[in-house]
């Protein structure tokens, strides 16, 4: 089902879908949760983040990261939502539809020209551009070697603009070196 939404994004051949998905992999822990982890508290730290867009009290858990590319911030949820034709600003939880959640990321995809940089395998660069620093950086090198060897001992996958669907990466790669805490979890 992912893949369906590929074309339009230019993510058309092996080496594109394995960046794609080490990004989405390694945001959603290893496609395990669909909506950034933490309770309201956890999410103040990004109230009144311009960087984000937030400006009112509350945006932080509101425009908390959704979706396969956890989407996160006022102003990413502004900027994306038209462009799809959905109303995530009034209902943000329409980010962590599955569907949604991957035509956000070719579109977020799209937006940061990631396949320059996946086309030259620089998983550095993508990485700036997606999460706008190195988190996860180890997790989401593990996960492209995991997709690089399933792809290419894979028939289903040609460079033809329209790949057939291509099954998630079941199993997470090795615990990070690098964790992020992201505090204490609330219901």
């Amino acid at each position: 089902a992912m893949a369906r939404f590929f074309p339009n994004a230019g993510i058309t051949t092996p080496l594109r879908i394995a960046h794609f998905m080490a990004q989405t992999a390694e945001e959603t822990g290893g496609y395990r949760w669909m909506v950034e982890l933490g309770g309201p508290s956890y999410f103040t730290r990004y109230d009144n983040r311009p960087d984000l867009g937030n400006n009112q009290p509350g945006d932080g858990y509101k425009f908390r990261g959704r979706g396969v590319a956890m989407l996160t911030g006022r102003a990413n949820y502004k900027r994306f939502g038209p462009v799809l034709g959905m109303d995530i600003m009034t209902n943000p939880d329409l980010a962590a539809d599955p569907t949604n959640s991957v035509a956000i990321a070719c579109a977020y995809w799209t937006a940061h020209q990631l396949n320059g940089p996946a086309d030259a395998d620089d998983i550095v660069e993508i990485t700036r551009r997606w999460n706008g620093g190195l988190n996860g950086l180890s997790m989401r090198q593990a996960y492209l070697a995991t997709a690089k060897a399933f792809l290419a001992a894979s028939p289903i996958v040609t460079a033809s603009p329209a790949p057939a669907p291509i099954p998630p990466i079941l199993a997470p790669p090795p615990a990070p070196t690098d964790p992020i805490d992201t505090g204490p979890l609330e219901p």
